[in-house]
């Protein structure tokens, strides 16, 4: 199942100018540079904001993402035709011997079903060469960053040229295990329609998920914070040995 948040034509068109600040690629970048990185694999790419900045550092790059909206999003943009684009899962992506292979922001989470998950770390596996990486984030559950998602802290209001202001809101609907559902609303006050996206993630702890990269033949190489979020999210950084 796809977000409507990602896979709605008009809400995968505003996606990018409602949360415009994209400072927690730059540990992804870094990432990128330290690994000396000329081929990565960008898995839940979305509207294809990182994978272009990769592209634009010379890096060759294959997005995936199973939203056709989204998709449909980042192959308009300058620069794209730099960029494989590919709709659907991890499993569609071909052999391509990548050196690092990416789940940035919320993909990790988003993919809640456990047999998704091991899914996706299969597929990531055969997509690296040997020595290759793995990086992606996760919330540290015991922060719960839900209680943070409440209408209160999340309302904003953004004026989308050629879309008029749109207004938005998030609120918990919720909260099962490691499971947390939320609901974000969308008012588009150039007609009055309103749009909704139900969302899961999966919180995991950092044992779970190490011993999830072991089960499926990854070294965990190191556990960082995120620069940009310390104490929040565990990044794993692991390789295909």
């Amino acid at each position: 199942m796809v977000d409507d948040c990602f896979g709605h034509p008009r809400l995968a068109a505003v996606y990018d100018p409602l949360d415009p600040d994209r400072g927690d690629l730059d540990a992804y970048l870094r990432i990128a540079e330290e690994t000396a990185a000329r081929r990565v694999l960008d898995i839940g790419c979305g509207t294809g904001v990182f994978a272009l900045q990769l592209a634009e550092r010379g890096i060759e790059v294959v997005g995936v993402d199973p939203a056709h909206a989204s998709i449909d999003v980042a192959r308009a943009k300058p620069g794209a035709e730099r960029v494989r684009w590919i709709r659907g899962d991890a499993s569609a992506v071909p052999p391509m011997r990548a050196d690092l292979a990416t789940m940035t922001a919320n993909v990790a989470q988003a993919i809640t079903d456990p047999r998704a998950w091991a899914a996706t770390l299969r597929s990531a596996y055969a997509a690296l060469r040997p020595g290759g990486r793995l990086v992606f984030e996760t919330r540290v559950p015991a922060r719960r960053a839900w209680r943070e998602w409440t209408r209160e802290r999340t309302h904003r209001v953004v004026d989308i040229p050629g879309v008029g202001p749109v207004t938005s809101w998030c609120r918990v609907t919720e909260v099962d295990g490691p499971l947390v559902s939320f609901r974000w609303t969308y008012v588009f006050g150039a007609d009055g329609g309103v749009l909704t996206s139900d969302s899961t993630l999966r919180f995991r702890e950092r044992r779970e998920v190490e011993d999830d990269l072991a089960a499926h033949g990854f070294a965990v190489e190191e556990v960082r914070d995120a620069p940009d979020r310390p104490g929040r999210e565990f990044v794993f950084l692991a390789r295909r040995p």
